[in-house]
């Protein structure tokens, strides 16, 4: 049986290079970043004004009771063509360009004005109210690095910098392939002893949360013929996701099947609770990995385990957080318990681990938004002392 650290280690090893495709603005949420993205433009572009007043000569308005003559307007995208000279000032809008030889905006609220002539109404001791151009980025400075996973800011900043489009690398494509014969899909008609299929739905949500791209290939029997047939409909899929018949019972086909598809074992076992029967392989271009059937194991190992394999974890990264309630002893495998973190009103962050925990509930992780991480072998742990978090990136309250 191998650790966590090991089999992450593994994953990260067998990642496939993903070819790199262009992707317009509206596309690429949620895609890797191929390539540095610097400016192609400065922005502001220009000397631009913050507010709607008057573009004018500090040197003309140190104390209230100023009186200019409007000579003109500067609106956002329509500069003022002339020079602002001793005594004169330029109606503009936010947005507009500051004219030649204005330094100030007098705000509209703090000026008089009575036809082309204007009054200032308070002191301005200094320069106020202008954007310089380039303030926000200049042309050539790099805005997004390589390797930056596109959320709304990125696109957004993308955009204001001229490019419609960017280079990302192609999305993995994960096929997901449930096994069981008591397994039903969705909105069945169902028996007493039939169990609906929600690891698909569930697991194919954090599939494209983390940017990749679902093919769910059903429901097979408990047979290895059943298994195969849809191992074979899954060529095009970059990563395999067998969930379930994978321990050691008379009716788990799902390794033998993939071996006699041409798998390629690189671990049997993971000492982690839960998700103890997790596997992975490989076969020709393709990376499997098995996950347990029970929905909570299948949901936790997919944090820690798939989405490491999909790039989305470079590596696992924990927070720490002190615990409002004792723990007792860990044992021989790492854990992870779904818990819900929350910040105090001192700015401390406390953990609470739900009273529930087996692997087969699926509402505790309705609620949760952290996984408290166990070491083996660790442990007692009492209220208040330090442990670490492995944050979900949903539930309430936060990460």
């Amino acid at each position: 049986m191998i650790s966590v650290s090991d089999a992450t280690e593994l994953l990260i090893k067998h990642r496939r290079e993903r070819p790199i495709i262009s992707l317009p603005l509206d596309k690429a949420v949620g895609a890797i970043l191929a390539k540095d993205i610097a400016a192609n433009i400065t922005l502001p572009p220009l000397a631009a004004s913050a507010m709607d007043g008057y573009a004018v000569r500090l040197s003309d308005v140190p104390k209230a009771g100023a009186r200019l003559t409007v000579i003109g307007e500067s609106p956002a995208g329509h500069p003022f063509q002339g020079t602002i000279k001793t005594g004169q000032a330029v109606r503009i809008f936010t947005g507009g360009a500051v004219p030649k030889g204005a330094d100030h905006i007098v705000i509209q609220e703090n000026a008089a004005r009575d036809g082309d002539t204007l009054t200032t109404l308070f002191d301005n001791p200094a320069p106020r109210h202008i954007r310089q151009a380039g303030i926000d980025f200049k042309a050539g400075d790099t805005l997004i690095t390589k390797g930056t996973r596109l959320g709304p800011m990125h696109i957004a900043i993308a955009a204001a910098a001229n490019h419609a489009e960017l280079p990302v690398y192609k999305r993995p494509i994960v096929a997901l392939i449930a096994n069981g014969d008591e397994l039903k899909a969705p909105g069945s008609e169902v028996s007493a002893t039939d169990v609906i299929s929600s690891n698909p739905a569930g697991l194919g949500a954090l599939i494209r949360q983390w940017g990749g791209e679902v093919m769910d290939m059903g429901i097979a029997s408990d047979s290895v013929e059943a298994i195969t047939a849809l191992i074979h409909k899954a060529k095009e899929a970059d990563i395999i996701v067998p969930v379930g018949g994978a321990s050691v019972g008379d009716h788990d086909y799902m390794r033998e099947a993939f071996k006699q598809c041409g798998l390629d074992m690189a671990f049997e076992k993971v000492a982690v609770r839960p998700g103890k029967p997790t596997w992975f392989g490989t076969m020709g271009h393709q990376s499997v990995l098995g996950l347990p059937g029970n929905p909570a194991s299948a949901t936790v190992c997919a944090h820690v385990f798939l989405k490491t394999l999909m790039g989305a974890n470079d590596s696992l990264t924990f927070a720490k957080a002190k615990l409002t309630q004792a723990l007792p002893a860990n044992g021989p495998r790492e854990t992870y318990m779904r818990a819900l973190a929350k910040l105090t009103e001192t700015g401390q962050l406390e953990v609470t681990p739900f009273p529930r925990q087996d692997s087969s509930l699926l509402t505790p992780l309705t609620k949760a938004n952290v996984l408290i991480r166990l070491p083996k072998e660790s442990g007692p742990w009492e209220a208040e002392d330090v442990i670490e978090l492995l944050p979900l990136g949903t539930g309430p309250n936060l990460f």
